[in-house]
């Protein structure tokens, strides 16, 4: 697998998603404001990624900073934080590195840190929350992979790979785990209207795995389910609410009630700093509202008229009564998922604590 992310010399260098499948190019950050841009203008996306990238421009950002003092700096680095957490308000991974970083750089200061100590301090614990992400992937795919039975037949939706992390994936990662374990399994990939992941980026990487794999438009999935060939659902998920209901790319919550009414089972795999117990459900989670372009054209071709109204969210919310089971690094969730969740999640804060 190609690194999503990764620091290498003096910039931060991603692969840019925009270019996939034909071209593979990568687009290098040496400041943290042209971070915020790239997460903004979706070259690196996907909740986890999207947390390393921010949590990795903040370091950059000190790491660059011609601060005389720690006072300075604080203004800059905070200032880099409101930047960082406005690009995409509904990924929670994103704040929740931003937080991470947050408590690094108070606590490097208040222990009379220089700048340059500072920046080492930051750059190092980005690199953790890389290298964490890569790690927990792994070990999500070895949960999930105990619900994905031989031959089965798998629907995806958007892209929940390598590239929506650090590395792996999260519901390709189950996948992938699936098939290292001698499994033969075959995935439907949800083209994902209208920013393509699915077409575009799952079927690349799937590809690239060797692991059968076949396009379908969106529209296709009720058809496919009433005809018998597909077995499951397995997606990612960019916040899950205290209650259990997933928040993921537009499109979902259709696959999941067309799940429920075919008797398929609905997994959502994602890793615990997706988990938002702060968000007591659905209704309150922000939904991205994403410019109408990505609607109207394809490339340069105009697909709608001029004049016809637009609406582009970029997420839609999957209540909790139709996802079988959430499956994270720290095991397989299952309802009530107010209780099973606050348990994962209290033994990822311990196990940070130590």
């Amino acid at each position: 697998m190609l690194p999503t992310i990764e620091w290498r010399d003096d910039a931060i260098v991603m692969v840019d998603q925009r270019k996939l499948p034909k071209q593979e190019r990568y687009v290098k950050c040496r400041t943290g404001a042209q971070v915020v841009r790239a997460i903004k203008t979706m070259v690196i996306r996907g909740a986890p990624a999207i947390g390393v990238a921010a949590a990795m421009g903040l370091a950059m950002g000190v790491v660059r900073s011609k601060a005389k003092g720690t006072t300075q700096l604080a203004a800059e680095f905070y200032k880099l934080c409101d930047l960082m957490a406005g690009t995409r308000p509904t990924a929670v991974n994103l704040f929740w590195a931003i937080d991470r970083m947050k408590q690094v750089f108070a606590a490097a200061v208040r222990a009379g840190h220089s700048v340059e100590e500072v920046a080492a301090r930051l750059r190092h614990e980005a690199q953790v929350i890389h290298d964490e992400d890569v790690e927990s992937c792994r070990t999500m795919g070895s949960y999930g992979a105990s619900v994905v039975p031989d031959k089965a037949r798998v629907l995806t939706h958007c892209n929940a790979g390598a590239l929506a992390t650090a590395g792996y994936g999260t519901a390709l990662g189950v996948i992938r785990r699936a098939v290292e374990e001698g499994k033969r399994v075959a995935v439907f990939a949800g083209e994902t209207r209208p920013f393509l992941q699915g077409a575009r980026l799952t079927a690349w990487e799937l590809v690239r795995d060797g692991i059968d794999t076949t396009v379908i438009t969106d529209s296709m999935a009720g058809s496919l389910m009433r005809d018998g060939q597909i077995d499951l659902v397995i997606v990612g998920a960019d916040r899950i609410a205290a209650n259990g209901d997933v928040a993921n790319k537009i499109g979902t919550y259709s696959v999941a009630v067309l799940a429920r009414a075919h008797d398929l089972l609905f997994y959502v795999a994602a890793p615990t700093s997706t988990i938002d117990l702060a968000t007591p459900d659905g209704a309150h989670i922000p939904i991205e509202e994403r410019d109408a372009r990505e609607v109207t054209h394809l490339g340069a071709s105009q697909l709608a008229p001029d004049g016809a109204g637009i609406r582009n969210p970029a997420f839609d919310v999957t209540p909790s009564q139709y996802v079988s089971a959430i499956i994270t690094e720290r095991g397989v969730c299952r309802p009530p998922y107010a209780d099973s969740l606050r348990e994962v999640v209290a033994g990822a804060l311990s196990e940070v604590s130590r």
